[in-house]
Order: structure tokens, then C-alpha cells, then sequence
């Protein structure tokens, strides 16, 4: 159907004539054929946020309804894939067209020339129904991409060859209800619709990322939410791309939303570079980027978080764990705001739409640990982790606190931490995480029994040092009792040895459950054989000035493979303390 445009107003037309639209259809606009979505309909007359630069549109131009909502492609040529808010592939728009990307252009957003070797898993005669895998296609030497059935199909198997196939060709035929059915290895997925699933379960693994402050404060359960908040330079995208880098997430989507054009060129010149630590490849080859940044239209800023949703939710129904960073919700929401302001809408707080706590809610629900779609129990999970940008660090702006409000763990970055160089610049004092409780029984059985226990000592410690050094403040260090030096020591040493970690460098990037641990170990033993030593008069600069402590400071840079070492150093830190104690304070000969 046709309409016509009667206003203009930047990225937001309204055209009449559309009465037989529904809500969310994509429209091409004029003849240079700008992609647009039905956004509001009120009688015959449609709203309409345009995808694309509208200017020197004006009223008249034509709007045709294509009677289909914005989807994704869905298909092998997806991973190693980067793509701008509305999945156009930016890699060959730059071949076909150039450095700036023109209106009105029209690109495949996944190849259909490239053949794929498809290796047939179904057989002839078995009985299928939606999210049955059919087949696979090796996409990259990490990823096996699983072609399944698609969703509102099932029936028998009339016929299923391998081969080498286009996306568009057929791959099988499946014998329905309302008859034959032929299958390619191309699906459409409307992207504010989440992916049908079985059942939800309940959080309780970790994510591990291999960040110490992270996995042993504020830990992040597969199929969890998260945000990472904090202001101007405190590290959001660096810690967002150690995630990527190190989670344990089989497949990483990353979402540039709204972005400095020099940030994500820097993710897309990274990416390729990082080698995977578990199979060696480059990390690209298990990643999906997705680029729009700040300098591209509003519009396709909004779409852009729903693109990358859909996409990590067609992994998870494969049984991958995928992880999708957001990176960031403030500028998704700043689109927001300035699409309901051209709408006219009431106006909520500081500008933001009414409906802006609804919309985060409704992105971050799309997370979660599933059974997935199919004949047999298969198990996926999507785990959602949002760049918060709050203007000057304020916390109580409105996008903060919706979010808040929805995840379950909040790594809160502080600018004071960023300017001493205290990186990640996660602020123990306000970040939190609800799984911990959750996942305790997971470390303690997989890690060590002990584990949740050193946990709860480090932050006990870490809250002391907050309440002493207000006194220090006052009236100066020396005014503590030698246990509160003790422990103000402890909690320098939690600090500046574990917490602090350094992403550039070789060794530090990256700690294992294991390596957290026997690190974790040595501080408390150190904490607690010193009190030990102290009750038996033992002084107190022996205790702190011990020449094993420098071993402590430096455990971070012990490779994995040289594990062992810690137990050596624990050993001679167990004999020193225990001297010091036995001698009761007296010089240690």
C-alpha cells in the first residue's frame, strides 16, 4: 500500500493514507527509497522514524508499507559479520559504494553467493519440530553454525542432502501438516519479538571473565543482566572489551550504540588483532559487531540494541552461551527521548520518555538461561551487560536508575579509582551483585570449599579500611591500634595487589578461578597469622615489613602454568609469620 508524506520533522515523518499499516511494518520513503519503521498510527495517518538522513524530503513524496516488521537475517556469514544498526553490512557497503554510506542503498545483509559445505545431522523419515537442528555448517573454525527448523514448522523429513549451498537454497524438505515445506539455511527473525524458548531456569553458574574483581566480589551469572556505570574515563569500555575478550561466553556480540566514531574503530581494528585464549583463533572469529555510532542516524541507534538481541537469541537456540554487550544504553536512550519528543509526547523526567524503564525492562528480560526449542534437552543462555553513561557521573539520572532497577549486578565505576590509575576502576563500596549468594555452592565446590568464605573476608576487610579511614582523616594513622594497621595493610594489599589488574599486560590480563584463589589465600593468611603473631606481642613492623610480602605484590604476574609457585610462597609466609610469633616479638635471627 501507498501513503504520502505531509510532515517532516528530522528522522520523524508522518504520512496519510496508511490505514492499513500495522504498528512496527518497515516503509520506504520517496524515491530515493530510505528505510523507515511505523513507530505511532492515529486513523490513516502513520509516524514514521526514518533510518536514514531525510534531508530534502518534503510533503508529498511517496511511503510504501512493505506489510513486514524490521527483522534480522539470520544465516551462516553472521559471525566475523559488522554491521550498523539496522544489519546492513558496513564491510560491503564500503566495497560497493565507499567511504560514506549513501541513502537509499541497497545491500544483501548476509552474502547469498557464498557456497557453505552443509553436513546433514537429521535423517530421511525423522519426525521434526521447531529448533531441531537439520544440519551444521562450519562458519569459522570456533563456531559450528546449526542450521534448525524453523519456528511454526514441524512435521516429517521428506528429504535432506549434504552439500554446497547458498543460503537461499534448499536445503531440506519437510512434509507438514498444510503439505511440503522446503527449508534453506536463510531465517527471518523480527527483531522486537523475542525468540520463542521452552522454559526459563534459574541463574546459578558463573560467567567467568577471568577479572578478579569481578569474579570474586561481584560475580556474573551465565544468563545474567549487568551494568557497568560510571562517568567520562573510568574504563566502561575497557572493561566491556576485557569481558568480550576473556568471558567464558561461546559467542560475543557487541553492540556500539551511539558511540565516538574513534572508539569503535578502535574495537573493529582490536578485534581481529586478539587472539581467542581457548582455541588460539582470532577473537572475530566467535564475534558479531554491531556499529552504530554516535554521527549516524537516531533512529537506527534505537533499532540497533534490538538487532543485537535477536542475533545472541538465534545463537542461544544453537545451546551457545553467548554474551551481549551494550555499550551504551544512555545513548540508546537519548534516541529515545528524541524520538518521543518529535512525537510529542508527554514528557517524563528530564525529558525521557514515560516508558523508558519499560523499554530497558523489556531489552534486559531478553537474557536469561533457557531450554531451548527442540526435540531433545538442549540448554542455552544470553547474558546482557550495559554501558550506563550517566552526564557527570550522576547515578540518580534517570537511565541509572531504571536500570538499576532491572539488573542484578551493578559494577559502578568511580572517576576517583580511574584517576589514581585503579583499573578495573570498579568501586567495591556501591557496586554489588545478587547472584554471590547464588553462586557460592558453585565456587565452593568447584574452586575450593573455602572460597565464599575468603570472598566475605576481603570485603569485610575492604569495609574496615572505609570506616578507619575516616579516623585516619582525623587524627592520623598513629591513633590506630596495631590490629587496625593490620588491617588497613591487609586491605592496601587487597587493593592494590588483587583488585588492581592490568588488561595490557601479557600475564596480569587474565586470572583463573584457581590462580583468584591461591592469590586470595595468601592475603588472608597473611591477615590472619599476623593478628596470630600480634597477640603474642610480636611488633608490628616485623610483621608488614617481611620480604615475602614483595613475593605477595608480585604473585599477580605468575603465569598459569607455574600454578604450583603459590603453594611455596604460602609456605615460606606461614614459616616467617609463625618465627615472628614464636619469638615473641624479638628479632628473628
Amino acid at each position: 500500500m501507498q501513503g504520502k508524506v505531509i510532515k517532516v520533522s528530522g528522522p520523524l515523518i508522518v504520512a496519510e493514507g496508511m490505514a492499513d499499516s500495522k504498528l512496527f511494518d518497515v516503509v520506504h520513503v520517496s524515491d530515493k527509497n530510505l528505510i523507515g519503521e511505523i513507530i505511532e498510527l492515529r486513523g490513516d495517518k502513520a509516524s514514521i522514524q526514518v533510518y536514514e538522513e531525510t534531508s530534502g524530503l518534503g510533503p508529498g513524496d511517496k511511503v510504501v508499507s512493505t506489510g513486514a516488521p524490521l527483522s534480522v537475517e539470520l544465516a551462516p556469514g553472521l559471525i566475523e559479520g559488522i554491521y550498523d544498526g539496522i544489519q546492513r553490512p558496513l564491510i560491503d557497503i564500503y566495497k560497493k559504494y565507499g567511504d560514506r554510506i549513501g541513502r537509499g542503498i541497497e545491500v544483501n545483509n548476509i552474502d547469498r553467493e557464498k557456497k557453505w559445505d552443509f553436513i546433514a545431522v537429521a535423517k530421511i523419515g525423522d519426525d521434526v519440530v521447531a529448533g531441531d537442528v537439520l544440519g551444521t555448517v562450519q562458519e569459522t573454525p570456533i563456531v559450528s553454525h546449526k542450521i534448525m527448523v524453523p519456528y511454526g514448522i514441524e512435521g516429517k523429513i521428506v528429504s535432506v542432502m549434504d552439500g554446497k549451498y547458498t543460503i537461499t537454497d534448499t536445503v531440506a524438505i519437510i512434509k507438514t501438516k498444510n503439505g511440503n515445506e522446503k527449508v534453506c539455511m536463510l531465517q527471518k527473525w523480527p527483531v522486537r519479538v523475542g525468540r520463542p524458548y521452552k522454559s526459563k531456569m534459574s541463574p546459578d553458574v558463573p560467567m567467568v571473565t577471568g577479572q578478579r574483581v569481578i569474579d570474586t566480589l561481584f560475580p556474573i551469572a551465565l544468563g545474567g543482566v549487568a551494568a557497568v556505570p560510571g562517568p567520562f574515563g573510568s574504563g566502561k569500555t575497557v572493561v566491556q572489551h576485557q569481558l568480550a575478550k576473556w568471558a567464558d561466553a561461546d559467542i560475543i556480540v557487541y553492540v556500539g550504540c551511539g558511540e565516538r566514531g574513534n572508539e569503535m574503530t578502535d574495537v573493529l581494528n582490536e578485534f581481529p588483532e586478539l587472539k581467542d585464549p581457548k582455541s588460539g583463533e582470532p577473537l572475530m572469529k566467535r564475534t558479531v559487531l554491531i556499529a552504530n555510532t554516535s554521527d549516524m542516524p537516531v533512529a537506527a541507534r534505537e533499532a540497533s540494541i534490538y538487532t543485537g538481541i535477536t542475533i545472541a537469541e538465534y545463537f542461544r537456540d544453537m545451546g551457545y552461551n553467548v554474551a551481549i554487550m551494550a555499550d551504551s544504553t544512555s545513548r540508546w536512550a537519548e534516541a529515545l527521548r528524541e524520538m518521543s519528543g518529535r512525537l510529542e509526547e508527554m514528557p517524563g523526567e528530564e525529558g525521557y520518555p514515560a516508558y523508558l524503564g519499560s523499554r530497558l525492562a523489556e531489552f534486559y528480560e531478553r537474557a536469561g538461561i533457557v531450554n531451548v526449542l527442540g526435540s531433545e534437552d538442549k540448554v542455552g543462555s544470553v547474558t546482557a551487560i550495559g554501558a550506563v553513561s550517566p552526564q557527570g557521573g550522576d547515578l540518580s539520572e534517570p537511565v541509572s536508575q531504571a536500570t538499576l532497577r532491572i539488573v542484578k549486578v551493578f559494577w559502578g565505576l568511580s572517576s576517583a579509582l580511574a584517576y589514581k590509575r585503579h583499573f578495573p576502576a570498579i568501586d567495591w563500596l556501591i557496586s554489588y551483585s545478587l547472584y554471590a549468594d547464588k553462586l557460592n555452592d558453585w565456587y565452593n565446590e568447584n574452586v575450593s570449599a573455602d572460597f565464599s568464605r575468603l570472598r566475605a573476608f576481603a570485603m569485610s576487610i575492604l569495609q574496615e579500611e572505609a570506616e578507619l579511614d575516616e579516623i585516619v582523616r582525623l587524627v592520623g594513622a598513629d591513633s590506630l591500634s596495631y590490629k587496625d594497621r593490620l588491617t588497613m595493610e591487609t586491605a592496601k594489599s587487597i587493593r592494590e595487589d588483587y583488585l588492581h589488574q592490568n588488561a595490557f599486560h601479557e600475564v596480569d590480563t587474565y586470572a583463573s578461578l584457581t590462580k583468584q584463589y591461591k592469590m586470595l589465600k595468601l592475603l588472608y593468611d597473611f591477615y590472619r597469622l599476623g593478628n596470630e603473631a600480634l597477640d603474642k606481642d610480636a611488633e608490628f613492623s616485623d610483621i608488614i615489613n617481611l620480604p615475602i610480602r614483595e613475593k605477595i605484590g608480585r604473585a599477580k604476574y605468575i603465569p598459569e602454568s607455574e600454578i604450583d609457585s603459590f603453594d611455596e610462597i604460602n609456605k615460606e609466609l606461614v614459616e616467617s609469620l609463625k618465627a615472628i610469633a614464636n619469638n615473641g616479638g624479638e628479632d628473628n635471627e
